[in-house]
């Protein structure tokens, strides 16, 4: 990986020095940032037992915070250097513990790192023309070119989201505007690689095409489950991911299918084998800990649609499904997933830059997961010290307000039937609060 990152920057000299065609001034720099604080609370809800790992059941309140600052500099026509810096702090309801489908992705699941500000993405981003062909883009904290090839190779090397480019929905994946929850805004069953803050250091390459595209990415897994630290040993440990994107450029209503395949490698444990320590006396309670070794391959599939049905209004949803033994390691406890929505932006009520949007989602585990649950075992997010099982589902619906240039807020209400898969505790419902900022 640093060697990928040395050749990067020679790569980027050597196109400053060659480039012919240089961007006008002010498409060189890219400034912004933007502020996101949610407010949730839910209230108190039936639950004849708890855990560590538990949704608490009494009234609770959070608030968490995210503040962002965007940089970039086209050094070519087809060469950019992005650089953001973030701070996330405040914490989740109970502490993010007892939910697969959280209900804040803003939220960081160790609030011990506290607020302090991070380097969230490093990124060299190269895009090689295969045709004369253009097209206008949108500029972005992501990319800053208004025009762009219509045939092209996109190279990224450096720290970035995994989800900033895999599994990306228009309807369904901004927390600051859209939807909150982590298995609405994204595939449950993804297991992407990321740290605690769900970034990682990687490289991905990516053809597009007009009506198709399709990208793969080299990423860096945590050392341990939900860990900070990532393991740079790529022989070991390291996460594969392919996506095949399928447009419809030239209908009037424009349809995306979006086909994920990804494989993560890791010290990961089994949870069969945590159940047979348990049963055979060799540890008191099932430890998915003490059953971790190197090389372990967890994998799984993803498919991802969105349908714009008038000029106003977008259906959308997701299935995954990924590996049953092996723990969920890197994003949240979900072994299989499913989730349908939609959004109408408000032109109809003459609000046009408000939006509206409700969505369904559904997560399930692996028989060798909820037993390991069922016996006591805790995973990094879930672990009542017991489990009826049932089905997690999520009923989420939001509308944002756009209040003045860059500022909106919006409200957000989630329901959400057997927390942590458990049909002995809630249902509970979140209220949420949000305020955002660009500037």
């Amino acid at each position: 990986m640093r060697l990928a990152l040395c050749a990067a920057s020679i790569l980027c000299l050597s196109v400053v020095g060659a480039s012919a065609q240089e961007p006008e001034l002010a498409d060189r720099l890219w400034i912004s940032g933007q502020a996101n604080v949610i407010l949730q609370r839910h209230g108190a809800f039936p639950a004849p037992y708890s855990g560590d790992h538990s949704l608490r059941p009494v009234d609770e309140t959070a608030t968490s915070t995210v503040l962002t600052l965007f940089t970039g500099v086209r050094l070519a026509r087809h060469t950019e250097v992005l650089v953001d810096v973030e701070s996330a702090g405040g914490r989740g309801i109970s502490d993010a513990f007892g939910l697969a489908g959280f209900t804040n992705l803003d939220v960081v699941r160790n609030p011990s790192l506290g607020a302090a500000p991070y380097l969230a993405r490093a990124m060299f981003h190269h895009t090689i023309a295969l045709g004369k062909e253009e097209v206008a883009a949108e500029r972005t904290p992501l990319s800053l070119a208004r025009k762009i090839p219509a045939r092209r190779l996109d190279i990224r090397v450096g720290k970035f989201g995994t989800a900033d480019f895999f599994d990306v929905n228009s309807a369904g994946s901004d927390s600051h505007r859209q939807f909150m929850n982590w298995t609405v805004d994204n595939n449950g069953a993804y297991d992407y690689a990321a740290d605690t803050r769900g970034y990682t250091w990687g490289a991905i390459v990516e053809y597009q095409d007009r009506a198709w595209g399709i990208r793969f990415g080299e990423m860096l897994m945590p050392k341990v489950a939900n860990g900070i630290d990532l393991d740079w040993h790529i022989w070991r440990a390291r996460a594969e991911n392919v996506e095949i994107e399928l447009r419809t450029p030239s209908a009037k209503r424009q349809r995306v299918v979006r086909l994920l395949s990804y494989v993560n490698h890791a010290d990961m444990g089994d949870y069969r084998d945590a159940v047979t320590r348990y049963v055979n006396g060799t540890d008191a309670v099932p430890t998915i800990e003490n059953t971790r070794a190197q090389g372990r391959i967890k994998y799984g599939f993803g498919a991802n649609v969105e349908q714009e049905t008038s000029a106003d209004v977008r259906v959308f949803g997701r299935l995954g499904w990924n590996e049953p033994h092996f723990e969920s390691f890197a994003y949240t406890e979900v072994n299989n997933s499913a989730e349908v929505g939609a959004d109408a932006a408000g032109a109809r009520w003459k609000r046009p830059l408000d939006r509206l949007g409700g969505a369904f989602a559904t997560n399930g585990l692996s028989q060798d997961h909820r037993q390991y649950l069922a016996l006591g075992g805790r995973g990094f997010l879930l672990g009542d010290g017991a489990l009826r099982y049932g089905r997690e589902a999520i009923l989420e619906g939001y509308y944002t307000a756009h209040l003045w240039r860059g500022l909106s807020a919006s409200a957000d209400v989630q329901h959400i039937t057997n927390p942590g898969y458990n049909r002995d505790r809630g249902p509970v419902s979140i209220v949420s609060v949000r305020v955002h900022a660009d500037f």
